[in-house]
């Protein structure tokens, strides 16, 4: 496997010198797209990380990509360092189901998990949606090939005994393009998987008379029974225009995962930059507001990596 960290060694003026003074290790975490909370999620990770390039020599990039799915399979083909996941979707990659079926991820490590997403049905008023039911025979979006977006809601479709079939459309768009499509009626709704509040939400709701519609009954119910990694929740009132009531749904973890292969110290690196300035980072993003040290570690199903662990054991969060 091509290893992960980037050595890049300082030419010229400093060749005199002894090389691995001025070496450094890069390493880029793959998010999501740029309306979503996965990007800033890592630009939040990546400005802790880089306080202390000077004496770590890590220096942190963030990149915008499709999604868990991707973020996973790219980590796994050594062009990521680190990815940012569903716990759901890094469950199906670790086991080998799912979007990984019969191809698990077993060098899958978990650094932290860090806010909870919910599943969210963004609708336009107007297209009638007041329950999970009624998106038969709508235009909805269900996520871009390679989201984690995509693959929750097949598994949702497929708990109700739905599948895409049932949809008039269809859709595959982008995070970023579906506030657009939702105001030009392009579709009547789309599912988003997210920490909130988002920007993406806030937009369609500033363009759009939209409703935020429940994704709850019994069957939902036996599927959040059924995989440990889902939790019901609610998305809170007041957060969007046209929203005044909490939203039942159910949701995971976004999940900071990585390599076997990737360093201990890279990975030290990251956890201790954000737990050194735990009360920064929580003000760096809303969907941070209720976050703690301690529930870093909740929701996270693959098991961590060695400098995730060493670091967390010796702040005494980790026995």
């Amino acid at each position: 496997m091509k290893l992960f960290t980037k050595k890049l060694l300082s030419l010229g003026i400093f060749a005199s010198f002894s090389a691995s003074a001025f070496s450094a290790e890069f390493i880029t975490i793959g998010t999501g797209g740029v309306t979503g909370t996965y990007y800033p999620t890592g630009g939040a990770i990546c400005k802790l990380v880089n306080i202390y390039k000077k004496e770590t020599k890590i220096r942190c990039s963030v990149e915008s990509t499709d999604g868990s799915v991707y973020n996973i399979n790219t980590i796994q083909l050594g062009e990521l360092d680190f990815g940012i996941a569903q716990s759901d979707v890094i469950y199906n990659a670790i086991n080998g189901t799912g979007k990984f079926k019969n191809k698990p991820v077993k060098e899958l490590k978990a650094v932290m998990a860090i806010y909870p997403e919910l599943l969210t049905l963004v609708t336009r008023k107007e297209s009638n949606i007041k329950s999970i039911y009624d998106i038969k025979d709508k235009k909805i979006n269900i996520g871009n090939p390679g989201s984690g977006n995509e693959a929750t809601v097949l598994t949702l479709l497929d708990k109700l005994g739905m599948s895409v079939k049932d949809l008039s459309y269809a859709g595959q768009l982008k995070s970023s393009e579906m506030p657009d499509a939702l105001e030009a009626k392009q579709i009547d709704g789309y599912f988003y998987m997210v920490g909130h509040p988002t920007a993406n939400i806030k937009d369609a709701a500033n363009s759009t008379d939209i409703r935020i519609t429940p994704i709850s009954n019994e069957k939902i119910d036996e599927l959040i029974k059924e995989r440990p990694y889902f939790a019901k929740a609610n998305v809170p009132a007041g957060l969007y225009k046209g929203s005044s009531v909490n939203v039942p749904t159910f949701g995971v973890k976004a999940v900071l995962v990585t390599h076997a292969d990737v360093s201990d110290k890279a990975v030290y690196t990251v956890v201790k930059a954000i737990i050194q300035n735990f009360e920064r980072f929580r003000r760096l993003h809303p969907a941070y507001n209720n976050i703690s040290k301690e529930s870093l570690l909740d929701g996270i199903t693959a098991p961590l990596h060695d400098g995730a662990k060493r670091y967390y054991k010796e702040v005494g969060i980790l026995k």
